[in-house]
């Protein structure tokens, strides 16, 4: 399988699909780009070319999904206007409690949408990265009420 070839002809339909799942321009491109790095280095494991763009497409939702967590762990506080941009916490004991909770909270949400069907757990992502409901409905082919 020629990779340069299979990319050239792929990578433009997988970039518009990660610009609707990631939501702009500039995540769609990294995610493009890292998933491209990423199915170069595992070219191995791809039976047959004709799979090429569906199996692209996964590797490079999965990376936006990635981002999106990422972005979503980020720190949930507000900062308060106490001019030094801080928030005490009592002590490192308590961090670490409320890290290694909201760690078990992660990974339990994880596996339950890594147990949902295929379907499901696409509309989940694709809900919850997206919520305007006119677009998701757009992109599975439903019409939306109002």
């Amino acid at each position: 399988m020629d990779f340069e070839e299979l990319a050239n002809e792929h990578k433009d339909a997988v970039y518009r699909q990660m610009l609707r799942v990631c939501g702009n321009h500039a995540d769609a491109e990294d995610v493009l780009m890292e998933a491209l790095l990423n199915a170069y280095r595992s070219l191995g494991q791809l039976r047959e070319a004709a799979a090429f763009r569906a199996w692209l497409g996964q590797i490079a939702r999965r990376l936006c999904w990635q981002l999106k967590e990422r972005e979503t762990m980020a720190p949930l506080l507000q900062l308060s206007g106490d001019g030094g941009g801080r928030i005490e916490l009592a002590s490192k004991a308590e961090a670490c409690d409320v890290d290694l909770a909201r760690q078990e909270i992660k990974t339990l949400l994880w596996q339950a949408i890594g147990e949902l069907p295929q379907d499901a757990r696409e509309v989940y992502m694709l809900r919850t990265l997206r919520p305007e409901r006119e677009e998701v409905s757009k992109s599975w082919g439903f019409r939306c009420r109002r």
